[in-house]
C-alpha cells in the first residue's frame, strides 16, 4: 500500500507539471515595450531671439509622436507643441526653438520649464516623459546692478547706488503700505527692473505696448518694469508710478483664486488712490463727463480699458472716483472686505452684496447719482432688430413634428422635418446641426476664456500723464 501511494503521488505530480508546461506553451508571449532612454536635456535662452531646447535620447523602438511640454511662470498647465517624430531607432538628439518673434513675446524674468514626451509606436502605447530643464528668460543686453530689500529687488544699469536705493525705498514703502491696508503678507520677492532707454524698455515689454507707457506690473512673474532715467529719479512722477504698479502686485495676492478676477476698475482705482489719491485733474475729468453724459458705466470698465487717449484717461479717473465714493459711503473696512472676499471665489455680485449690501449694478447707479451725472448712453453690442419670418414657418409639413425640451427655449429638428421657429436644424437639412452649433458655441467660449487667461497672464498696463513731460506710465 505504501508503494502504491507513493506511485500515485508521483503520477499526480508529473501530470501537474505537464499541465503547467502546456499552459506556458499555449499562453501568448507578453512583450513589454522598451522605453526610450533620455539623456540630460539642455535649454538656452537668448533675449530677443528665442529659447533653444535639446534632448538626447536613445530609442529602442520607433516612436509615433514627439511633444514638447512648455510651462511658463504660473501657467495652469503646459503648452504642448507636437514635432515630427524621428525615423527608426538608435541615438538621436531632439531639438526645438521657441521663436519669441513668431511664437509670441516673453517678458524678461519669466521662468520657463520644458520636458519632452515621446509615444512609442503601437496601439495602446503609453507616452513617456523625459526629465525637466529650466531657465529664466532674461534681458541679457545690459550689465545689471542689483540691490535687495526685505521684499523688493531693484535691478538697473544706469546711475549710481543712490539711484537704486531711492527706487528700493519707494518700492518697499509701497509694499508695506498696501500690505497693511489689505491685511496680506508678501513673502515672495518682487523684481523691479528699471530701464533708462525708451527703445530698450519697449523691446522688453514687447510689440503691442501702447505709446508713452512708463511702467508695467506682471503678477504672474512678480515683476515690475519702469522707464526711469537717472536724471528722473527725483521727479514727483516716480513717486507715483512705482507705488502704483506695486499696489497691483499686492492686490493680486489679496484676491488670487483660480476662478474669477475682480473688475479692473476696482484694481486700477485702488492703485491710483494709494499712489496719488483722487487728485484735482481726475476729479475735473469725471465731473465734466458727468455733466455731458459721456461717463463710461462701471460695467464697461470690468475688462480692458478703451484704447483712445481720452477714453483711457477717463477710465482711470472714473476708477479712482468710484473707489473714493466707495470709501466715503461705506468706509475703508468695507473696501478691504470687498477686495479680500474675491479670494474665496465669489462672483462680483456676491462680493459686493456681502461687503456693501448692494450688487454691482446698484453700486454703479449710486455712484452716478452721487456725481449728479446724466445717465450715459449705452454703447456696445445691441440686440438685432427682428426680421421677417420665412413663409414656410407658417405651416408645418406632413411628417414628424419638431420636439422641444420643456423649458429649454430651443427645439431640435427630427429627421425629415424643419426646426420649429427659433430652433436649429441639422447641417445641410440633416440631424445633428443643433449639436454642432452647441459645440461651436462651447469652443468659442473656451477661446474667449483662453484669450482672457492669456491677456491676464501678460500683466496690467496703465497710462498716466507725467506731471513734467506729458508722457505716461502704465
Amino acid at each position: 500500500m505504501g508503494g502504491l501511494t507513493v506511485g500515485r503521488v508521483l503520477a499526480r505530480s508529473l501530470l501537474a507539471a505537464l499541465l503547467i508546461v502546456g499552459s506556458l506553451v499555449a499562453a501568448p508571449a507578453v512583450t513589454i515595450a522598451a522605453e526610450p532612454t533620455f539623456g540630460t536635456p539642455s535649454i538656452d535662452a537668448t533675449f530677443g531671439q528665442g529659447i533653444e531646447i535639446t534632448q538626447p535620447v536613445t530609442l529602442d523602438e520607433p516612436v509615433s509622436r514627439v511633444e514638447v511640454l512648455l510651462t511658463t511662470a504660473d501657467s495652469l498647465g503646459p503648452l504642448v507643441v507636437e514635432l515630427p517624430a524621428p525615423a527608426g531607432t538608435g541615438a538621436v538628439t531632439l531639438r526645438h526653438t521657441l521663436d519669441v518673434g513668431a511664437d509670441g513675446h516673453i517678458l524678461p524674468n519669466t521662468p520657463v520649464t520644458v520636458r519632452w514626451r515621446l509615444t512609442p509606436e503601437g496601439d495602446g502605447a503609453d507616452p513617456v516623459e523625459g526629465p525637466e530643464a529650466s531657465t529664466v528668460y532674461t534681458d541679457d543686453r545690459f550689465t545689471w546692478q542689483t540691490i535687495s530689500g526685505e521684499i523688493v529687488r531693484v535691478h538697473w544699469y544706469e546711475g549710481g547706488r543712490d539711484f537704486g536705493e531711492r527706487a528700493l525705498r519707494l518700492g518697499e514703502e509701497a509694499i508695506a503700505d498696501t500690505e497693511a491696508l489689505l491685511g496680506v503678507t508678501e513673502d515672495e520677492p518682487v523684481d523691479f527692473f528699471i530701464y533708462a532707454d525708451q527703445a530698450a524698455f519697449y523691446d522688453a515689454l514687447g510689440p503691442g505696448t501702447r505709446e508713452n507707457v512708463g511702467g508695467q506690473a506682471n503678477a504672474g512673474i512678480r515683476t515690475l518694469f519702469a522707464l526711469i532715467s537717472p536724471s528722473e529719479i527725483d521727479d514727483a512722477w516716480v513717486e507715483i508710478v512705482v507705488p502704483h504698479e506695486l499696489v497691483h502686485l499686492v492686490f493680486d495676492t489679496a484676491v488670487q483664486n483660480p476662478y474669477h478676477f475682480p473688475p479692473r476698475w476696482l484694481n486700477e482705482g485702488l492703485a491710483v488712490f494709494q499712489s496719488q489719491g483722487y487728485v484735482e485733474d481726475d476729479r475735473a475729468t469725471v465731473e465734466a463727463s458727468a455733466r455731458d453724459g459721456t461717463l463710461i458705466p462701471l460695467e464697461g470698465l470690468t475688462g480692458q480699458f478703451p484704447t483712445t487717449a481720452s477714453g483711457f484717461f477717463l477710465a482711470y479717473a472714473e476708477s479712482v472716483s468710484a473707489v473714493d465714493y466707495l470709501i466715503r459711503t461705506h468706509g475703508e473696512d468695507a473696501l478691504v472686505t470687498l477686495i479680500r472676499s474675491y479670494a474665496e471665489g465669489r462672483t462680483d455680485d456676491e462680493a459686493f452684496v456681502d461687503a456693501l449690501g448692494v450688487d454691482t449694478a446698484a453700486f454703479g447707479e449710486a455712484w452716478l447719482a452721487d456725481l449728479g451725472a446724466v445717465v450715459p448712453e449705452r454703447r456696445g453690442p445691441q440686440p438685432a432688430p427682428p426680421g421677417p419670418e420665412p413663409a414656410e414657418w407658417g405651416t408645418a409639413p406632413a411628417g414628424p413634428a419638431a420636439s422641444a425640451t420643456p423649458g429649454s427655449g430651443a427645439a431640435t429638428a427630427l429627421p425629415g422635418g424643419p426646426a420649429a421657429p427659433g430652433g436649429t436644424t441639422g447641417g445641410g437639412g440633416g440631424p445633428g446641426g443643433g449639436i454642432l452649433l452647441v459645440l461651436v458655441a462651447i469652443g468659442f467660449g473656451l477661446a474667449i476664456a483662453g484669450l482672457v487667461l492669456v491677456r491676464r497672464g501678460q500683466g496690467d498696463r496703465r497710462r498716466r500723464a507725467r506731471p513734467d513731460a506729458g508722457s505716461a506710465a502704465a
